[in-house]
């Protein structure tokens, strides 16, 4: 796989809470390829299942499955043709690693490809911010995370593009502009 088709994968990353899941629900109803979030996917396999790989019980664990399924998610859709879009990625698993280990783990190796240089952030948004049965953790921790994220993206040659908050239609116009 060349570098031009993995850079046609675009990450939507930022704060918890802040419309990511929504913006990919609205870019999947204009017939682009998403990838749900990994974190998700794996609170939910983990509750099914009674394991303790969960942000709550055991972050690091959590972090590594996390950097796991981003992988498989990059190689699943390395022959899809045109932009696919990522609820988060493999960067935001590392960022969660290191911060649960204090290790680094923000180092991707040299062969491992990239995902297109734009990465669209998602700020803290107070007013749409909710808990649920995935996301246990508050506002003031969903901020650090995305403080975290920024400086990983940023410390990785990332261009970092912040969304406004707007409506959920004018957000994926505004990202989709970006990327023409």
């Amino acid at each position: 796989m060349n570098d031009l088709a993995w850079s046609r994968h675009v990450v939507i990353s930022g704060c918890s809470g802040g419309g990511k899941s929504t913006l990919l629900a609205e870019l999947a109803s204009r017939g682009f390829p998403t990838i749900a979030e990994p974190g998700r996917r794996i609170v939910d396999e983990q509750l099914r299942r009674g394991g303790r790989a969960l942000p709550w019980v055991d972050l690091a664990a959590f972090a590594r499955r996390a950097i796991e399924v981003a992988v498989d998610d990059r190689q699943a859709e390395a022959s899809t043709a045109g932009w696919v879009f990522f609820d988060r990625g493999l960067v935001d698993a590392a960022a969660a690693l290191q911060h649960a280990t204090g290790q680094r783990a923000l180092v991707l190796p040299d062969q491992s490809p990239r995902y297109h240089r734009q990465v669209f952030m998602t700020p803290p948004w107070p007013e749409i911010f909710a808990t649920d049965n995935a996301r246990r953790h508050g506002l003031a921790d969903a901020i650090a995370e995305y403080d975290r994220l920024l400086a990983a993206y940023d410390a990785l040659g990332y261009e970092t593009i912040l969304l406004p908050k707007i409506g959920i239609r004018e957000r994926a116009d505004h990202l989709l502009d970006h990327l023409r």
